[in-house]
């Protein structure tokens, strides 16, 4: 997504939001959104099947370095999200990145600086960024 995009999609959120204009209602929409999302993609596993999870200890040496290491870790799916549910959790990554952007208008906070931060952070710290 542009910067430009970015700057239009969190003026659009800011005209379009009429309900949940005060924060707490923004915070808890944000945290309902994540959940949805969380909910979503655990149906792909469970109730439609597109998807499944075979979760186990990761093996990991040391020794064989990072770059190894991405090849060896695993991220214990299997199989591809069938057209539905795709559609189904991109509509509730949608509803979570409007809920973000709303929280970012009521704390005066430019998506596209939030973006450009993270960013920043991952080109510097690297594989480091989330461990």
């Amino acid at each position: 997504m542009s910067a430009q995009s970015l700057h239009a999609f969190q003026d659009q959120v800011s005209e379009l939001l009429l309900r949940h204009r005060s924060l707490l209602d923004i915070l808890s929409k944000t945290g309902q959104s994540g959940a949805a999302v969380n909910r979503v993609v655990a149906k792909a596993v469970t109730e439609c099947g597109c998807i499944e999870l075979h979760a186990k200890k990761q093996d990991y040496e040391s020794e064989s370095g990072l770059e190894h290491a991405k090849v060896l870790l695993d991220n214990h799916v299997q199989g591809q999200l069938c057209e539905n549910c795709k559609e189904a959790i991109t509509a509730e990554l949608g509803r979570s990145l409007f809920y973000m952007s709303a929280l970012c208008n009521q704390l005066d906070i430019r998506l596209e600086d939030v973006v450009e931060n993270e960013s920043r952070k991952c080109s510097t710290l690297g594989l480091f960024n989330m461990s």
